[in-house]
């Protein structure tokens, strides 16, 4: 299965993990964080961006291999996470 994103397509063979989150700044540190934890607390840091990352590292792996795919609002990643559950059906 592929998922043709407007960065190019993505291979959905062999996904460890499928998932939503934010970058956020706090202080001059970078985080990825749930977009539940932003939920609650977002109101205390920056908003870098949302992303939506496409995870191939198999268990146990130290070295991560994934995609990420970046949006500026909640709404474009929601409309992409539609897409791609959409393939899974």
């Amino acid at each position: 299965m592929i998922y043709k994103s407007k960065d190019g397509d993505i291979s959905l063979e062999n996904l460890t993990r499928l998932y939503a989150a934010v970058v956020i700044d706090m202080q001059g540190e970078v985080a990825e964080m749930s977009l539940e934890w932003f939920d609650l607390y977002g109101d205390k840091v920056k908003l870098v961006e949302y992303v939506l990352v496409f995870d191939y590292t198999p268990p146990g792996e130290d070295i991560k291999k994934r995609t990420v795919l970046k949006y500026e609002t909640k709404d474009e990643l929601v409309a992409t996470m539609s897409e791609v559950a959409e393939l899974f059906k």
